[in-house]
């Protein structure tokens, strides 16, 4: 192997420095842990109970009504945190194999999008690495859930997650009602007959609250990672090569993706 370049960052750049070897073994560890990481992600997002909130409050219809509770649940998964925490588990994976990559490399070009390079002067080998990512990330942004079409979806401040308007809903209690069939006589009593009527008693106002996306959203992301999929493709047929340093793209890939 031969000597490599001084790095830039510090104790990770001596490590490239003095051995790549290790950089290989940290990176078996690292994208193990990017999998399991990104697979969470993924199930976690599947669970839509935790995507979802709701608020509900009750007012009586008059004064004797019946005083009910408020009831909540807060959306506990939000689909921008998990874009957010996948790009820093995956940002570590990106760079610990670009460093490994640029090693051994001399086949480099350009990944570029709509005509601006995103990542100069990449190497065959994390083209190649980036290709398979960028297949896993296009099946990740696709299962992301989306907000139900059938509501008019707002973003709420307080709760940093969509919410619909509110929608009133009557409440109402069965009342036993008595129906004379027959009125008595002085040799029958009368014949009654008991029914149930319907009475509205109250309301509920309802709020519904998601940590879904709009769809807007998804299509847009699912555009940027076909993008550079196929922008990856092309670096790859014209490649050319180089020394190494610790690499540092994840930023500039999961800007890009997720930003």
């Amino acid at each position: 192997m031969k000597s490599v370049c001084p790095g830039r960052f510090g104790v990770a750049s001596f490590l490239v420095v003095a051995k790549l070897n290790q950089i290989i073994a940290v990176e078996k560890g690292v994208k193990s842990k990017a999998h399991q990481d990104l697979t969470a992600a993924h199930h976690g997002l599947q669970k839509t109970g935790l995507l979802a909130g709701i608020s509900r409050t009750y007012q009586p219809k008059d004064e004797e009504g019946e005083q009910l509770p408020p009831e909540s649940t807060l959306v506990q998964i939000k689909a921008e945190d998990v874009l957010r925490e996948t790009a820093a588990t995956l940002t570590r994976l990106f760079d610990v194999t670009a460093t490994k990559d640029w090693a051994n490399c001399t086949a480099r070009a350009d990944v570029k999008v709509d005509g601006r390079v995103l990542v100069s002067d990449v190497p065959v080998s994390y083209l190649l690495f980036l290709e398979k990512q960028l297949t896993d990330l296009n099946t990740f942004v696709r299962k992301l859930p989306v907000l139900d079409a059938a509501e008019a979806w707002t973003q709420d401040p307080s709760t940093d997650s969509w919410k619909t308007e509110p929608v009133r809903t009557l409440r109402t209690k069965k009342v036993p009602r008595n129906h004379v069939k027959a009125e008595a006589t002085d040799k029958h009593p009368a014949q009654v007959e008991v029914y149930y009527e319907d009475v509205p008693i109250g309301y509920w106002t309802t709020v519904k609250f998601s940590g879904a996306l709009p769809a807007r959203r998804v299509n847009e992301l699912l555009d940027r990672v076909e993008k550079l999929q196929q922008a990856v493709k092309y670096a790859r047929e014209e490649a050319n090569g180089a020394d190494v340093t610790d690499q540092r793209v994840g930023d500039a890939v999961f800007g890009y993706l997720f930003g």
